[in-house]
């Protein structure tokens, strides 16, 4: 395998990376700093400035505003915005929607949907699990039954991930009762300011608030926001994952971290000297530093085999496996960095559904570690969102050992 990269591909980084540090609003950014979840109106200002460029999704075929660029190039776009700070987009919108409708939607949910998902205007959220049908995605029970030219839609979504922001949901919904499970699923576009439809919170340990449960009572649905046909719901979920496999992996976040971990270990100083002298801890942070950079060169083969060279199931499950748990071992480095000085968490105090907020003093008064034992906490529940790592291994065991 070649290593290097083409010199056009790094000028293209620079290009990206000075674009970047030339646009990013500095408020922006120190938020990003701080690892605290990007606010809405933070990603709506950043969209539209990516929009204007024609940025905002380059993954998407050029006819519907993306670009032409490289699996590489698309890559390297993505590793800039994380090294930069700049807030997560809306993901499930851009990354996982969007390639939806883009090839399985009408003309005219194309035309009413995607314009406004690039330019920020709308927010979107996933309704894929269920209590009782999380990794077991299969067995959803939230019916959608057809009155007319409406789907009326009962059931209920949790872990819904920035649902309190969001002003769609597509959500995984069961359109038959009478035939194998997952020839019984569609898969539907709802409004979530329709009747019917209630959100609540779920504040999760690290005292923010990114995770909703959604509950569905006679909600009318245009029977139009159905995308692709009826059934095929569980067709397009799996190629919705094919879209998802690389990121899974959240290699730029990790790199991003490890550069945190080195400055903290930089800064704290022990007994005999700063903490990055250490023996022990660094070499922690050399062999985390080497697991990453080895995963990332998975990505990028990933990115440049040919669909038929990779099962998206196997390759996402590889991926989002080893990913997870390089990053939570990150995030608890970066924890044992600060040490006692970690005690406190120093949840967002600018957050939009902050109750309350102490008034603490930043821990170390050094600003990246402001946030670090938040983080680290949420950063827990990795091995367990989007399947759990026990699911992945099955999945592997099953579809690449063959046991």
């Amino acid at each position: 395998m070649d290593f290097t990269i083409d010199p056009d591909d790094e000028t293209f980084r620079r290009e990206v990376r000075a674009f970047i540090a030339a646009s990013l609003p500095p408020d922006i950014a120190r938020r990003g700093r701080h690892d605290y979840h990007s606010a809405r109106e933070d990603v709506r200002r950043w969209m539209r400035i990516l929009n204007e460029k024609g940025w905002s999704a380059p993954h998407w075929p050029r006819e519907f505003g993306g670009s032409d660029w490289s699996p590489l190039r698309r890559y390297i776009f993505q590793d800039e915005l994380r090294r930069a700070r700049a807030p997560v987009l809306d993901r499930c919108a851009l990354d996982l929607l969007g390639p939806v409708i883009c090839t399985f939607g009408s003309p005219e949910q194309q035309a009413r949907f995607l314009p406004p998902i690039l330019n920020g205007d709308e927010w979107w959220c996933q309704g894929f699990s269920e209590p009782g049908s999380g990794s077991d995605l299969a067995s959803l029970r939230t019916r959608a039954d057809l009155d007319g030219d409406t789907y009326v839609v009962n059931g209920q979504k949790i872990w819904t991930t920035e649902a309190h922001y969001a002003d769609w949901i597509f959500a995984l919904v069961r359109t038959d009762q009478h035939v194998k499970p997952q020839a019984g699923i569609s898969f539907l576009l709802i409004d979530m300011r329709a009747p019917g439809v209630v959100r609540r919170p779920i504040w999760t340990i690290d005292e923010g608030l990114t995770l909703n449960e959604i509950f569905f009572d006679n909600v009318p649905v245009p029977a139009a926001n159905l995308v692709g046909q009826a059934g095929q719901g569980w067709s397009y979920a799996k190629f919705l994952l094919g879209h998802e496999r690389t990121t899974s992996a959240v290699v730029s976040h990790t790199k991003r971290d490890i550069e945190q971990v080195r400055h903290l270990a930089a800064t704290i100083r022990t007994t005999e000297g700063h903490l990055i002298g250490d023996e022990l801890f660094a070499t922690k942070l050399a062999r985390l530093e080497a697991e990453t950079i080895a995963l990332e060169w998975s990505v990028l083969r990933v990115l440049h085999a040919d669909d038929g060279d990779v099962k998206a199931d196997q390759v996402a499950s590889l991926l989002k496996l080893r990913g997870s748990e390089l990053s939570e071992r990150a995030a608890l480095l970066a924890a044992e960095a600060l040490g006692d000085h970690g005690l406190a968490a120093m949840p967002d105090p600018e957050g939009e559904h902050r109750l309350r907020h102490d008034g603490l003093a930043p821990p170390l008064e050094d600003d990246e570690a402001i946030g670090v034992t938040a983080k680290t906490m949420f950063r827990r529940a990795t091995t367990i969102y989007g399947g759990t790592s026990e699911i992945q291994r099955s999945i592997i065991a099953k579809s690449v050992l063959g046991l």
